[in-house]
């Protein structure tokens, strides 16, 4: 047995928390009963949404994607440009496990795998991300031990954590965090007087951004996607 939101996830309708909203509004039906938040299907139910049946997706699908600046981690939204689900254009419905803002470039990863999102984005489970960062004048030991040590953002009532930061430029960094605020690496960098110029995320736990092209995405399988399962149940 599942709950119906997370049969609907991985179904590939929508995300859980969708899942969610749509069950209220009296969507979803199991075995020709309009079904209700909490609800557990069966292998053998007969689930429906709009009056269509559901299947959950048999084969689950990992990516890893290069997102380009100006591209939005959204997946509807009619001001954005462009949303993410729109340039990757996968014949599979995926969405992402940790966002991007549309300034920042580098990895995102995709999936159909709603347990996997769930475990990604708890912010407890402190997932390391890495990110190359430029700013606008030269970095300095107190930027760099300050970043290190945690900075208080204001406007989100909220100190960051701990963090790893390591100057490899006159003007660039790298930076790993466990968490993900909103803006967090901008807000940080605001907090010291720095602006920063290009981001760009390198790697999310051990999935690594390398030589995938801007735009570009790939499948991630093998032994490369039995570290990050197994990494993501510590």
């Amino acid at each position: 047995m599942v709950r119906l939101n997370k049969y609907l996830a991985e179904c590939g309708i929508c995300s859980r928390r969708d899942a969610d909203k749509i069950i209220l509004q009296g969507r979803v039906s199991i075995n020709g009963q309009i079904a209700v938040n909490g609800m557990q299907v069966e292998a053998y139910d007969r689930v429906e949404v709009d009056g269509k049946p559901v299947q959950a997706v048999m084969q689950k699908v990992v990516l890893a994607y290069n997102k380009p600046v100006g591209i939005v981690c959204t997946e509807r939204d009619r001001h954005a440009d462009k949303t993410i689900v729109a340039a990757l254009n996968y014949p599979v419905r995926v969405t992402y496990a940790g966002r991007l803002d549309k300034d920042s470039s580098g990895l995102i990863l995709l999936t159909n795998d709603g347990d996997l999102i769930q475990k990604m984005m708890k912010s407890s489970n402190q997932h390391e991300k890495e990110y190359v960062v430029q700013v606008d004048k030269p970095i300095t030991q107190a930027f760099l031990a300050g970043m290190a040590k945690g900075v208080y953002l204001q406007e989100l009532e909220k100190t960051t954590r701990p963090c790893k930061v390591v100057r490899t430029e006159k003007d660039t960094f790298r930076i790993i965090l466990t968490q993900g605020l909103n803006r967090q690496i901008r807000r940080m960098c605001e907090y010291f007087g720095y602006h920063v110029k290009v981001l760009t995320r390198i790697r999310v736990i051990n999935i690594q951004l390398g030589t995938l092209e801007s735009g570009s995405y790939r499948e991630i399988t093998g032994e490369e996607l039995e570290t990050l399962y197994k990494t993501i149940q510590q």
